[in-house]
């Protein structure tokens, strides 16, 4: 364990006590604000409903906030990243040494969700929670929990303990974000080999099949994408996962950045925030996290239909609908922080927008 897992007087905690003591705080939303939300905008210079989902988000983030047109516009897309020992297996169609060097272009400001960030009024949060490399960079955040994960064909990914940490690291990150002024979160991720991972995860927690759960994750051809479903299938059976307990799971077959993520996710219920989800990676992450409290998924906004093979279905199981379909499959947070613009339009109704009354519109 390191200093994270300490209290004050430098006695050991137990992360899983207290990744559960934080999830346990997670209240419902605020179903009065939702409701004046609601009126509010059938009040607006419309016809009622007109404007279809955007009125849909609206009336959530009042639900999360509890408050009527909250102002999020300091918001954090937090790319987690971490390394998978799986990569031995041959399933990507790139090296393990790129996570490290994508890091470094994060960090750099060269990658796509850092264009697409600012474009977005975005800060971009790399995290470095299990790259199996030695990292030094004052824009990198070192959370690491361990040098990436064991190949889980071989045996579990990661301990229990590991997972806890990692799980408890993106909590404490959310806060600290939260501490700083952020409202709203994005989950962006970077490690080759997550895609197998993420299909393992929705084997093992949400019922699916291995061919189901595979895609072509980096560019893989169908022959490898078999041999995929192949190593997925081998690390369920070696590893037998409790479909009840996502922290077995995500020990057994997860990535620390998936389990990362998972706590960012709770975190930011925590504290009453939205967390836009990015894609089939961080919709792994969202589903462990309602795993572990249900009410959690109040407070999840799903940002777009990813082109990988297993994200419809995730998504439907995950109870989350996706904003946009603009066949990606980058990761990153990429089609989280497009997400941005869309719930910026339905903060921007909620405090611009005329309602009949002040702009003298009948009604009849």
């Amino acid at each position: 364990m390191n200093d994270r897992t300490k209290h004050g007087n430098g006695k050991k905690i137990d992360p899983e006590l207290r990744l559960r003591e934080i999830a346990d705080r997670i209240g419902p939303p605020d179903r009065e604000a939702a409701d004046a939300a609601l009126r509010h905008l059938d009040s607006l210079t419309k016809p009622p409903g007109s404007l279809g989902r955007l009125e849909t988000i609206a009336a959530r983030l009042a639900g999360m906030t509890g408050e009527l047109a909250p102002d999020l516009s300091r918001r954090a897309v937090v790319v987690m990243a971490a390394d998978h020992g799986v990569c031995e297996e041959g399933v990507s169609a790139f090296p393990a040494e790129v996570t490290p060097q994508m890091v470094y272009n994060f960090a750099a400001g060269g990658a796509a969700v850092n264009v697409l960030a600012k474009q977005a009024g975005a800060q971009v949060v790399c995290v470095d929670i299990g790259v199996n490399a030695e990292l030094d960079h004052p824009q990198v955040l070192g959370r690491k929990v361990r040098k990436g994960t064991a190949n889980m064909t071989q045996g579990p990914a990661m301990t229990r303990g590991e997972a806890a940490e990692a799980i408890l690291a993106g909590m404490e990150l959310a806060f600290e974000l939260h501490a700083a002024g952020c409202r709203m979160f994005a989950t962006g991720e970077m490690g080759i080999g997550n895609t197998t991972a993420s299909a393992a995860l929705c084997v093992a927690l949400a019922g699916m099949t291995p061919d189901e759960a595979v895609g072509l994750g980096t560019g893989i051809d169908e022959p490898r994408r078999r041999h995929k479903v192949d190593v997925v299938r081998r690390a369920i059976e070696r590893n037998r996962p409790d479909p009840v307990d996502p922290l077995d799971a995500l020990a057994k077959v997860g990535g620390l950045e998936i389990a990362g993520l998972t706590g960012l996710i709770l975190g930011a219920a925590e504290r009453r925030c939205p967390v836009v989800i990015d894609g089939f990676i961080s919709t792994a992450a969202a589903f462990a996290a309602a795993k572990i409290a249900p009410q959690s998924s109040a407070y999840m906004l799903g940002s777009h239909l990813s082109h990988e093979r297993g994200h419809r279905m995730l998504l439907e199981k995950a109870g989350l609908t996706p904003l946009l379909h603009l066949d990606m499959r980058l990761g990153e947070g990429t089609g989280a922080v497009l997400a941005f613009h869309l719930i910026d339009a339905a903060v921007a109704v909620m405090k611009e927008m005329a309602t009949f009354e002040s702009a003298g519109v009948s009604r009849e």
